[in-house]
């Protein structure tokens, strides 16, 4: 199975320990295109040495041949909400994992129900979010 996995990098980065945590538990369930972004070499100005278009494309790319698209929307990111939505209207199924702010919300992709959101507190949620999303993935597919 290949995973697009989204996170924001340039609001993010305070949240890169929790992306890893995530590639970590989706790398049992197949290939993260997007591995990269739980790397804390990785700083909010992104990837170094490629240009803007080369990434676009390279993403648009990866997302296009993913099987899933799974997001962590924590941190607001117009970049994840794009690829979010490209990947609704290439029919990917989606995981959007994010973790409750006392001083902030979740975007109105909340009211989006083709789309599966699951709050978290620790680990052992994403881990459960994961593994539930990827069995009603996996007998789709079957």
């Amino acid at each position: 199975m290949k995973i697009y996995f989204a996170g924001s990098v340039r609001g993010g980065r305070g949240d890169q320990e929790w992306y890893a945590q995530v590639v970590d538990v989706l790398k049992k369930f197949g290939v993260v295109l997007t591995e990269h972004l739980g790397d804390p070499g990785l700083d909010h100005f992104g990837e170094r040495g490629i240009t803007e278009l080369e990434i676009y494309r390279r993403d648009m790319a990866w997302l296009s041949e993913a099987d899933v698209l799974v997001a962590e929307i924590t941190s607001p990111s117009i970049g994840v909400g794009y690829e979010i939505a490209r990947a609704e209207d290439l029919r990917k199924p989606i995981l959007c994992l994010y973790r409750s702010q006392p001083d902030r919300k979740v975007s109105i992709i909340v009211g989006d129900k083709y789309l599966r959101m699951v709050e978290y507190k620790d680990v052992d949620d994403i881990k459960t979010a994961i593994d539930e999303f990827m069995k009603t993935v996996m007998v789709g597919q079957a």
